[in-house]
């Protein structure tokens, strides 16, 4: 049978296929008001999503990306509210410096305690990371609630993280918990609306731990 002429991509090649997405991207996104340092994070947004709306809406906060850097080179954890996090980031960058990247959302004495006091997971999960570890990175990609814990926490003194990546996805308080935590005066990378998800957020923690890498 005769399926016609068979495609060919112009290469096969990975890092090439990344360096011509690239190319791509800085083309069709054209004029915007990023820094050279804030630049690469939106890039690799877009390049993992392939939406240039959702990379125009990232916001950036105070020292953010430094204070990611910072937080990575000097060993401190990454807390993700879901798995899906856990399985895309480089582990192989984080435990460079002696950190690594925490998820508690399915322990058992969280899932006993969201039975016992009627709440979600994503919440428990939060303050079991703030009593785990101080500072560290905070990457949540799929569960608002845990974004408007953690925001909670923050503003009782609670917890002190050295960077919030907060880009929920959904249509229940994910926008409205980005609104919140742009109100906050802490380093922070988020975005404005619905669209972000965990795919979004481990294309950000890549891409500071890359920076972080590249400081040696």
């Amino acid at each position: 049978m005769d399926f016609g002429t068979e495609f060919k991509p112009l290469t096969v090649q990975p890092q090439e296929i990344e360096g011509k997405s690239f190319e791509i991207i800085t083309e069709e996104l054209g004029e915007h008001s990023f820094t050279p340092e804030q630049y690469p994070i939106v890039q690799r947004i877009i390049h993992a999503s392939a939406d240039f709306e959702l990379g125009r809406s990232i916001v950036f906060n105070g020292d953010a990306i430094e204070a990611g850097i910072r937080s990575i080179r000097a060993g401190r954890p990454v807390v993700a509210d879901v798995q899906m996090i856990q399985a895309g980031v480089s582990k192989e960058r984080l435990e460079r410096f002696g950190g690594g990247i925490h998820v508690y959302i399915s322990d058992p004495d969280v899932i006993e305690e969201a039975k016992r006091l009627n709440t979600t997971r994503a919440i428990i999960s939060m303050r079991k990371a703030i009593r785990a570890a101080e500072g560290g990175i905070y990457a949540i990609g799929n569960a608002p609630t845990a974004l408007l814990e953690l925001i909670r926490l923050v503003k009782e003194g609670l917890a002190k993280p050295d960077l919030v990546i907060g880009m929920p996805v959904g249509f229940v308080s994910a926008a409205e918990s980005k609104d919140e935590l742009r109100k906050l005066d802490i380093p922070f990378i988020t975005n404005i609306g619905r669209k972000g998800g965990s795919t979004i957020v481990v294309s950000a923690i890549n891409a500071i731990s890359i920076m972080a890498a590249n400081r040696e």
